[in-house]
């Protein structure tokens, strides 16, 4: 009786090695682990390339770009695309490490402090602070996305005529280090534009004003360092506020 119970515990463990050794993705392709933090980094990727399509509108930029995040994990093109191959003809260890890649830039927007924007302020006071995320970030050489988005659609558009009030200061920027700065309002099938290039430490602050006959009915931007040049240390930038003021209010809140 115990023989017999042996075998079958034997043909148990057969068939699960079997199992296992079926499921197990090849040495020569990236584990499930890698691939998760690639396709991460991937995502990223795609998500700079729309928000700055003028940047990477070429192929070349865009190649320069993807090969940034095949260098960060010691990769190339062939083996992340070879991957990506056999994860398309096993579809179940796909859809198992897209989930986590999708776990996982969830959790780096709430740890950037990101606000449902359905709940943002549209309120009719002279001046507020609509700024959706905290109020301080690092950039670090060791990112390959040194960016920092938002995108603000209020519940309610804003009144016409907003204007909006970015400021932020910065820490440890060294020589030829230059973040670049966008803020931009839509209004209907109107959309303002306004760039800045950081050119040293200490407070920054832009200015939007929006068409006075159109409300507003999103605020969205970023904060770029390029990563390129790894010799710096971090970068800070607190103080981080995003205001909101009235058609007709000067900065001070007086009547013009």
């Amino acid at each position: 009786m115990a023989r017999v119970f042996q075998i079958s515990l034997w043909g148990v463990l057969m068939l699960v090695g079997g199992l296992l050794s079926c499921s197990k993705v090849p040495n020569e392709i990236l584990s499930e682990r890698e691939m998760q933090r690639v396709m991460t980094d991937m995502l990223k990727a795609e998500a700079l390339i729309g928000i700055e399509y003028d940047t990477y509108k070429s192929d070349t930029a865009k190649a320069y770009l993807y090969e940034s995040v095949f260098k960060k994990y010691g990769i190339d093109k062939a083996l992340y695309d070879s991957s990506l191959v056999w994860y398309g003809r096993n579809l179940d260890i796909y859809m198992k490490v897209y989930e986590r890649v999708l776990a996982d830039v969830n959790k780096q927007i709430v740890d950037l402090g990101d606000v449902q924007a359905d709940v943002s302020p549209a309120s009719n006071q002279d001046s507020v602070n609509i700024w959706p995320r905290r109020a301080f970030l690092t950039f670090s050489p060791r990112s390959v996305f040194n960016t920092q988005t938002f995108d603000i659609h209020p519940n309610i558009n804003y009144p016409s005529g907003s204007r909006f009030v970015f400021g932020m200061r910065f820490w440890g920027l060294e020589k030829d280090m230059k973040p670049r700065v966008r803020l931009a309002a839509e209004q209907g099938d109107t959309i303002v534009i306004l760039d800045k290039v950081i050119d040293r430490d200490g407070y920054q602050e832009m200015t939007l004003s929006t068409v006075p006959t159109k409300r507003v009915k999103r605020v969205y931007g970023y904060i770029r360092l390029d990563s390129r040049d790894s010799s710096y240390f971090k970068v800070y930038v607190d103080s981080l506020s995003l205001t909101r003021y009235n058609y007709g209010r000067t900065l001070s809140g007086e009547d013009k």
